[in-house]
């Protein structure tokens, strides 16, 4: 079904836009939340007043989007992560790793707009991250994603109150698992008297 979209959708376009979408996902998802409205004589109607508004602020995200693709790209974001000695990462930088950082410093972003060649990196080095700004406009930053090194702590020494209480915990396993004296005895008895009924 044809409807007019009530604000910016990433998926979708921008407001004033006119697309063809599901009926389910217009009447679910779409029109609850204000997204869009059908496609008629009234609406369009009303969008047309409206067209100048709508093209001033256009504009107005326009000049903005430039401006923070300029901030943006001025930005060397620098991840350190917990890697092993060949660089392998223990973890991934994903979108989200990235969103947390850019919005340390100072901007926010929704994760969707943030685009990494294969999805997420596994291990250190550079790269370029794109994020997506408005319609066309798109920031590319440079990434450097570093080792963290990892803080070796020395063995502590095993000390003689420690090598006592290991040996002891030992000991009172070993007699633990022999059987004790009147249970030999018990058993040997339990043999002779099958030995006797036997003969």
């Amino acid at each position: 079904m044809k409807v007019i979209l009530n604000k910016d959708l990433a998926t979708l376009g921008e407001e004033g836009d006119v697309r063809d979408v599901a009926r389910g996902y217009f009447r679910n998802y779409l029109f609850p939340r204000g997204l869009a409205v059908p496609y008629n004589d009234k609406t369009v109607k009303i969008f047309e007043a409206r067209k100048d508004e709508i093209a001033a602020r256009k504009a107005e995200k326009r000049k903005e989007a430039a401006s923070l693709k300029e901030k943006l790209e001025a930005l060397n974001l620098v991840l350190t992560m917990p890697a092993g000695a060949n660089g392998k990462l223990y973890g991934a930088v994903t979108s989200q790793t990235i969103c947390e950082e850019i919005a340390k410093q100072g901007f926010q972003f929704e994760r969707k707009r943030i685009e990494l060649p294969g999805n997420s990196f596994k291990s250190v080095g550079k790269y370029k991250i794109t994020i997506r700004l408005y319609e066309g406009a798109v920031a590319e930053l440079p990434l450097t994603v570093k080792a963290q090194v990892a803080e070796t702590k020395p063995h502590a020494p095993v000390t003689d109150k420690r090598r006592r209480r290991r040996d002891e915990r030992r000991r009172a396993e070993e007699v633990e698992t022999e059987p004790s004296q009147p249970e030999q005895d018990s058993a040997a008895e339990a043999a002779h008297e099958e030995e006797n009924v036997r003969a």
